[in-house]
């Protein structure tokens, strides 16, 4: 048996794959590196936005289209988030969810049998110190922790990654210092919120780079978004940590909104005033500081007076990077009810 997977969104997911791979193959199950020489193909779904929704189900039906022999399996937040419309469009494919990866040979020995397996729903299964199969054996990633504590009213993701589970510091050091004895030269620590790790089990984010910074070995670190709110429990030892020679001096840090009313609208549970504390405070520690952040443009309560907010707060801090996007409804999410 021959498997090809397609992955779709986030870092995070792409670990996912690679833990899928790595199941399968402890499984004695081949991992190809084309769908023509597949007997099953795994599409690793991503469901953030509307225009992502819109490229899997595309990529579903085209495949079942295109390869009517092959098994497909759908993966990834879409399983849990929108299973009545997969079903439609895949009534004969099988389903792993994003929190039962440990049944990934099961589910593709069992479709490919022609049997369709649907495994989904929560665990608290681990996700690190699983076996990983990548295409670039010099970048590693680590899950550090799984679900958020944020109840943003536009976020669908949430609803498949579920609350916040952290992974124990040790546990994450083992793998990287493995990956790093195995030639990677860049660890990168992911999660839907990096700041929230530890909030669950007593650990902190700071201390977690800390002691991933202090293993042996030629590498850096790469930090993964962290939601504003939850940085501000930690930010002087984060920033610390941020300064060690091996953590590239590059933050994620949406903000979404320069406006405390649409802020609040969102349910980000953060200010202005507290996003541009923490900025500050980052490039006055790291002046070659690389500021990423997230901004949603036309959500359904901004005026013009927010839009006009939100481009002030982007000439005052000027970031290095700005992910765009325009708000559409997600399914499931809060502000799907508000008329725009």
């Amino acid at each position: 048996m021959k498997v090809f997977i397609e992955t779709y969104g986030c870092t995070f997911n792409q670990a996912d794959s690679q833990i899928m791979a790595g199941i399968l193959k402890d499984d004695n199950i081949e991992i190809v590196d084309s769908i023509e020489e597949a007997d099953v193909i795994i599409v690793n779904t991503c469901y953030v936005k509307l225009p992502t929704e819109n490229k899997v189900i595309f990529r579903i039906q085209k495949l079942q289209e295109e390869f009517p022999d092959k098994k497909i399996v759908v993966s990834g937040c879409m399983v849990e988030i929108d299973p009545e419309k997969l079903n439609k469009i895949g009534p004969n494919c099988s389903w792993i969810g994003p929190h039962q990866l440990n049944k990934t040979a099961d589910v593709v020995k069992s479709s490919y049998c022609g049997e369709v397996l649907r495994e989904s729903g929560f665990s608290k299964d681990t996700k690190v110190g699983l076996t990983k199969v990548s295409n670039n054996p010099y970048i590693h990633i680590i899950q550090i922790c799984e679900g958020c504590l944020g109840a943003c009213t536009y976020c669908c993701t949430r609803f498949a990654r579920g609350t916040l589970h952290s992974y124990p510091i040790e546990d994450i050091k083992k793998e990287a210092q493995l990956a790093i004895e195995n030639g990677a030269v860049e660890i990168e620590l992911t999660a839907q919120d990096t700041a929230a790790f530890g909030r669950d089990s007593g650990e902190k984010l700071s201390t977690l780079i800390k002691e991933v910074a202090n293993l042996d070995g030629d590498f850096r670190i790469r930090v993964g978004m962290m939601h504003p709110k939850n940085i501000l429990n930690d930010l002087n030892e984060i920033i610390e940590a941020f300064k060690l020679p091996k953590v590239y001096n590059f933050i994620h840090l949406p903000i979404q909104s320069g406006s405390d009313k649409v802020l609040n609208e969102m349910r980000r549970d953060h200010s202005v005033n507290q996003y541009l504390d923490v900025v500050k405070k980052f490039k006055d520690n790291i002046p070659d500081l690389t500021l990423a952040t997230d901004i949603i443009v036309a959500y359904p309560t901004e005026t013009d007076e927010d839009f006009r907010l939100t481009c002030n707060l982007l000439y005052e801090v000027k970031p290095s990077l700005i992910h765009l996007s325009k708000y559409q409804h997600r399914k499931g999410a809060i502000s799907s009810n508000l008329r725009e």
